[in-house]
Order: structure tokens, then sequence, then C-alpha cells
């Protein structure tokens, strides 16, 4: 038996061979949060009257520089790092749906306030408030991806989600091309309510990456 300088048998550490990734979760933790902080900026600003649209507008254009700040910083630390919690590949398409549902909300909030559009329809609330809930549970999930396999429900719970504003979608279609709006205000609100959408869509392919991550780790 081989015997270490004091006589005894040397200790053997196990050594893990993957990489604990703290910091890319601490930053998919940030963008998770950020996330949070767009998405109440823009329910602030679909229950605003017009004249303080302007000012969520340009918090909520803040909101997506961050968010850009927060896709560039995991992506540096992905060029300098050796080794990684999970495929390279999959830390890119996080971090790039991540930045998409921001930039969605951003894109939305502008459209209304170039457009000057009156009173959104009911629906739109009914749009933001699935994207909240998204929201929150997205927030929740990034600082939890170390263990991906225990977020079952969190890309389940979003799916549906996305699937309901499927529906809020189709039925606010059907209101806007009812015949009681005029048809300049009719495209100015579908290419809000089509950007809303778009950031649901955005919810649902963040939510697709970590199951498709947790497929590989289980």
């Amino acid at each position: 038996m081989t015997t270490g300088r004091n006589g005894y048998p040397p200790v053997l550490m196990k050594i893990s061979r993957k990489p604990t990734g703290k910091r890319f979760f601490e930053l998919f933790a940030d963008a998770g949060r950020n996330i949070g902080h767009s998405v109440e900026i823009l329910r602030e600003f679909v229950a605003a009257p017009v004249d303080r649209r302007p000012a969520l507008a340009a918090r909520m254009h803040e909101a997506e520089h961050a968010g850009d700040e927060a896709t560039h910083a995991i992506i540096d630390h992905l060029d300098r790092s050796f080794v990684t919690p999970f495929d390279r590949e999959d830390i890119y398409r996080l971090a790039g749906r991540l930045d998409d549902v921001v930039d969605d909300m951003d894109a939305a909030v502008d459209l209304a306030t170039l457009y000057n559009v009156g009173e959104l329809p009911q629906g739109v609330h009914a749009q933001v408030d699935l994207l909240c809930q998204a929201a929150s549970l997205t927030a929740d999930a990034m600082p939890r991806l170390a263990t991906p396999n225990d977020l079952t429900q969190y890309w389940v719970k979003v799916n549906e989600l996305e699937n309901e504003a499927d529906q809020v979608y189709r039925r606010l279609l059907s209101t806007l091309f009812n015949g009681d709006l005029d048809a300049l205000t009719v495209i100015k609100l579908k290419e809000i309510i089509d950007m809303l959408e778009s950031a649901a869509d955005a919810f649902e392919h963040v939510a697709d990456v970590v199951h498709t991550i947790a497929v590989k780790e289980s």
C-alpha cells in the first residue's frame, strides 16, 4: 500500500470534473431580475395616461440597455471560460432568448408611444398580465439553473401561459377587425399586440432552452 510522508495512507479526495458555473448562474439571475423589472414598467405603461407614456418608454429603453449588457456579460464570460456548466451552444441560446424578451417588450412600448395611440384595448392588459406571470417564473428559475431537472414545473407553466397568450391574442385580433375602428388605428394596434405576442413566444423559447438543458443533464 502506498503511504504518505507520515507513514499513513494518503487521503483520497474526490474531484468533480463538472464545473460549478457559479458565475454563469449569477449572470443569468441578473438577466432574470432585469426581465422582472422590465415587465413591471410594461404593466405601468399600459395602465398609464398617454401623457405619462414617454417617461415610461424611456425607463423601458434603459431596461432594454441593461438587458443588452446582461447578455454581453454572459457571452463575454462564456468566451473567456475553458469549461462551462452545460453546453456552450445552450448558454448562447439562453442568453439570446432572454434578451429577446426585453427587446419585444421595449418594441411594444416604443410603438405605442410613437403612434400616440389612445386607450389600449382591454385584451392588451390581459396580455401583459400573462407576461408578468411568465416573467416571475423566469426570474425565479434563472438562479436555479444549476439543478435544471428541478425546473419541470417552470417550463410546463410557461408553456401553459403561452397557450393562454395565444388565445388572448386571437380574441384581440377579432376585436380589432370587427369594423368598429378605422383602418389606421387597427394597423397601429395590431403592431403593438403583435410585439406583446412575440414577447410571450420569447418566454416560451427561454423555457424550451432550459428544458433542453435539463434533458441533456439528466
